[in-house]
This record gives structure tokens, sequence and C-alpha cells, in this order.
């Protein structure tokens, strides 16, 4: 297949720094064009990729110094539409701003839908644009969304196997709390856990201007305890030996996280997730299996000791059979085949405004239909 990835182009693909959209991105094509299919990624001059280049800017529009990324954004999807009939799926992972310019060709699009959807601003384009069809990284994060949305199909993430190898032991014997230091992600959770639990935990993550008096104010005085480390933000090589040596990660988040790539990284090492069961949670970890599901403090102060127990290569099964690389772009690849297959069979009409075909879930919930003002005389 011909195939355009389209990417944000805040950041490289795959990001230098923080970014977990363009880090997917990545991982989606690099497996693209290992499975041998022609593909095209659209993002920024500093991306580093085997599939072919298509630079829309000198680099990474943070690193550039942008506060505004609509402009840049925009041009890139002016190029996109003109080099259309080159591809047979356009594969989205911006925002919003495809859906207007690239109503004529939603037969051959597909948007995965990477953030959450319960933001009232962006609710007038999802009402509008219902032909584009989407896809979510979880079930859970669907549930904002109009009812009549395109879904295709529902598609977890997935890493490359090698990218945070299988760790046997947890030599370090401690907690891991990796990400970002925000009131949603709830460190103060994870400090509490390791205090009262008498286990060490060690804090990899960075602090946003925008979380800077939550840090100041809740989390910076907490952190003086002699169980709890702060290490800061750490790069892709660190991260596989914090989270390879640590006896769990915690994961105590307060927000309906629509997916957690941590959650799957700790995995692959071998490292089983204390997760509070919010957002995509339930979907991800296999409680018992690949960690511990929790409600309470009560519950996750319970869950570190019973983590100790469990089968960290049975932790890593679980990643293999579920959250590769390989595994997530089968279902791509079965969403692209449907696009395809349904492009051959919707009856061509002149644009009359009111069709928008919806090409059906592939989990289920939907299938082909025609409206009667799109059915043959």
């Amino acid at each position: 297949m011909r195939i355009a990835q389209i990417a944000p182009l805040s950041e490289a693909v795959p990001p230098k720094f923080y970014g977990g959209t363009e880090r997917v991105v990545s991982w989606i094509t690099e497996e693209l064009v290992r499975q041998g299919h022609d593909v095209t990624l659209f993002a920024s001059g500093d991306s580093e990729t085997s599939a072919k280049l298509a630079a829309c800017t000198p680099e990474g529009l943070r690193l550039l110094g942008y506060r505004d990324h609509t402009a840049s954004h925009l041009a890139m999807l002016h190029a996109v539409h003109k080099r259309a009939h080159e591809f047979d799926v356009l594969h989205f992972h911006i925002d919003l701003l495809q859906y207007p310019m690239f109503e004529d060709l939603y037969h051959k699009c597909v948007t995965t839908m990477h953030g959450r959807l319960d933001v009232p601003d962006f609710m007038p384009v999802y009402r509008t644009f219902t032909g584009m069809p989407l896809v979510s990284i979880s079930d859970n994060q669907r549930e904002p969304m109009p009812s009549n949305s395109n879904w295709q199909a529902t598609i977890h993430h997935g890493l490359p196997s090698e990218n945070c190898p299988y760790y046997p032991e947890a030599k370090g014997g401690y907690l891991a709390f990796l990400g970002r230091i925000s009131p949603e992600k709830r460190p103060d959770r994870a400090i509490q856990m390791a205090i009262q639990s008498g286990v060490k935990l060690k804090i990899a993550a960075k602090v946003d201007k925008a979380d800077q008096d939550y840090w100041d104010e809740v989390i910076e005085p907490m952190i003086h305890h002699p169980l709890v480390e702060f290490i800061g933000e750490i790069n892709e090589e660190q991260k596989k030996d914090f989270l390879g040596n640590a006896l769990a990660l915690a994961f105590p988040i307060d927000w309906p996280e629509p997916f957690g790539l941590v959650m799957i990284e700790a995995m692959s090492a071998g490292t089983p997730v204390i997760a509070f069961r919010n957002g995509s949670v339930p979907e991800v970890i296999a409680d018992g299996v690949s960690g511990v599901l929790c409600d309470t403090m009560d519950d996750a102060i319970a869950a570190v000791h019973k983590v100790k127990t469990m089968s960290r290569a049975g932790v890593r099964r679980h990643f293999e059979t579920q959250f590769t690389a390989e595994c997530m772009v089968k279902k791509y690849v079965a969403v692209y085949e449907q696009l395809i297959e349904n492009e051959k069979t919707i009856i061509k009409m002149p644009r009359a405004g009111a069709f928008t075909p919806h090409y059906g879930d592939l989990n289920g919930s939907a299938r082909p239909s025609l409206s009667a003002a799109a059915m043959p005389a």
C-alpha cells in the first residue's frame, strides 16, 4: 500500500525530547516500512525515518520557538491535499484541522485520536464533520464523542519490543514514577505509597511551567523524605534501566488517561504496574497478570507488597501478545484495507453536502450504510 503518515510538527519524529504522539507515529511508520509498504512521512525536517520524508518545517516547531503551530499545520495539510492522489491511505495524527480540508477525500482518510476528547471547545468540529474515519486509542477515550462519530476501530498503542528490553530481576527494588509532575498524574499518591509501604520511590519526571506552582506548593515539600528520590527528566536510554530495575511502576493517575504509554513501556521490561482504575487503565493492565488495579490508597499500598510475588516473565508475555508495534500495525493495516475495500464499493455521487459515508467499526459497533440520498435512482 502507498501510505501517508501525517505527524504533528511540534516535535521531530521520533521526538528528541517529550512527545508521545510523535513517538507512536515513528513506531507505526517504521513497522509499516519493515512490512514492505510504501510510506511517506509528513513531519518536521529533523525527523529520522526509513520512510520517505516530506519535510514540512526545518525543525520541530517548539525548538524553533513557535508558539502557535496552526499556520504551519495548515501549510502542511495543503501540501498533503495536493499530493493525495499519490496515496491509497492518508493517516492523520494531528487534532482537527484536516476535518474540513479533506471532506472530499474521507474515503481514503483516517485520523487517530491521540488526546482526551472531552474538551468542549472541540465539540463543534466533532459534531459537524462526522464523516471523518476515526481510530481511538482506548474504548474509554471515545465516551465523550457524539454517537454518530465514524469509528473504525480501537487500536491500543504498541512499541518495538527492543525499546524497553526484558529485565528478569528488579535489581533496584524501588517503585518508579515516570512522566510529568502534574496534578492529574498524582505523584503525591506515589510518594504516599512509598512512605506507607516502606519501599523506596524514584521519581523521573519533568516539571512544565504550567505545573510549577503545583511542584512548588505540593510536591517539592514531599520529596525530602529518605524513601523518596527525585531524579528529574531522563532520556530514552536511561529509561531502560530505570524501568527495568524497578519493583513496579506507580501509575496513580486521577484523570481519564486516553492510553498511557509508560504502562506498556514498563510491561515490556517485565515490570508490573500499580495503577488507579481511571481512563484506559483497565484496558491496558490485566489485573494480577501485568499489574494491579486500585481504587483506593489502601489498595495501592497493599499492591506494593503483592507485586513482589508477580511473575516478571508473565508481565513481559502480556506485553508481547498485546502491545508490540507489530500488534498495533497489524490492526492499522486492517483499517487501511477496509477503507480501500469500501472505496471500491461506494457509489460515486456528485457532492451534495448531505452524504458522508460511514465505513463501519472493525470492532463491530457499526456497519456500512448509505443514506437514501446516496442510493441509486
